[in-house]
């Protein structure tokens, strides 16, 4: 290497635009090839120095940590998890800044005589926000003796997916959400509807059976269509009477009706968030609430 292409420090610096310090930043880390020594003992640096500068600022530039930096430089494959994972990052402040964008508005848009409270609902929640409340308020509403994999399948079900650039409606919802599902839940026991606990029942199979009933109630309130019944009332009906060892009998079902009629229920919820999703599909709740509807007309004509 001829001596025309083997600079000092300063002149490497020169060449790449960037301060000496910054080479010599690069360079006490590791990240810079040296060329030699001077007679003196000072650095020489040369093009394939000045070619790694230049690849180092343009990954600083993409805002990648230094130690990221030195990832992709050790490792030619670690540039796709390095980049995945910058991607990722940039994608939760993003929705950060949204959600933030969002509650501004809500503050900014409100009667100044509500201003205080929803400054409080939304001080309290997170940004971007957690639905962990919201899973921890259904692990504690649900019978303990439930198997850990229907339980997972149960709250996945129930807790919302949250917009990643939400409205200041959906904003103020998810506060009132969070502020529902943190607040003391009055009721008996954990405040589980009476029907969902049957005495010395099966809630593993009573679950089950909702879930599965849920599932062909949906398209029917999907395409809008009134209560009826059919074969997911028949799904919701049997649930209940296997988990209480009995037959699904028509005194079961008058039974029933009054029994869930008479629950506490959660409404509140699900109407929350509902506004939260904005989703066409219905929620858990809402197809409770066409399962039950469906029973009672049932009852009701057969009584006519």
């Amino acid at each position: 290497m001829s001596s025309e292409t083997v600079w000092s420090i300063g002149e490497l610096a020169e060449r790449a635009g960037v301060t000496v310090k910054t080479v010599r930043f690069y360079s006490d880390r590791g990240l810079l090839p040296e060329a030699g020594r001077s007679s003196g003992g000072h650095r020489r640096y040369g093009p394939e120095a000045l070619d790694r500068l230049h690849l180092i600022r343009s990954l600083r530039t993409l805002d990648l940590p230094v130690p990221e930096v030195e990832r992709i430089l050790d490792r030619d494959d670690a540039i796709e998890d390095v980049v995945a994972g910058q991607l990722r990052e940039i994608g939760s402040r993003l929705t950060a800044l949204r959600w933030q964008e969002a509650a501004l508005r809500l503050v900014q848009d409100c009667a100044p005589e509500e201003r205080a409270a929803r400054i409080k609902l939304i001080g309290a929640v997170s940004v971007p926000p957690s639905t962990a409340p919201l899973a921890r308020f259904w692990r504690r509403w649900l019978p303990v003796r439930l198997p850990a994999r229907l339980v997972s399948t149960i709250v996945e079900h129930s807790v919302p997916q949250l917009p990643e650039g939400p409205t200041p409606a959906q904003v103020l919802a998810f506060t009132r959400l969070h502020a529902f599902v943190t607040a003391p839940c009055p009721g008996t026991g954990n405040g589980q509807p009476a029907a969902h606990r049957p005495d010395g029942g099966r809630p593993d199979v009573l679950y089950d059976g909702l879930v599965e009933a849920y599932s062909l109630a949906s398209p029917q309130l999907r395409a809008d269509r009134a209560p009826r019944a059919g074969e997911a009332l028949d799904c919701f009906v049997s649930a209940y009477a296997r988990s209480y060892g009995t037959r699904d009998t028509p005194d079961f079902r008058r039974g029933l009706s009054g029994q869930l009629a008479a629950d506490p229920r959660i409404d509140h919820y699900w109407n929350l968030t509902a506004e939260v999703t904005a989703s066409p599909d219905p929620t858990p709740g809402a197809t409770h609430d066409w399962l039950c509807a469906a029973l009672d007309d049932q009852i009701a004509g057969a009584a006519g």
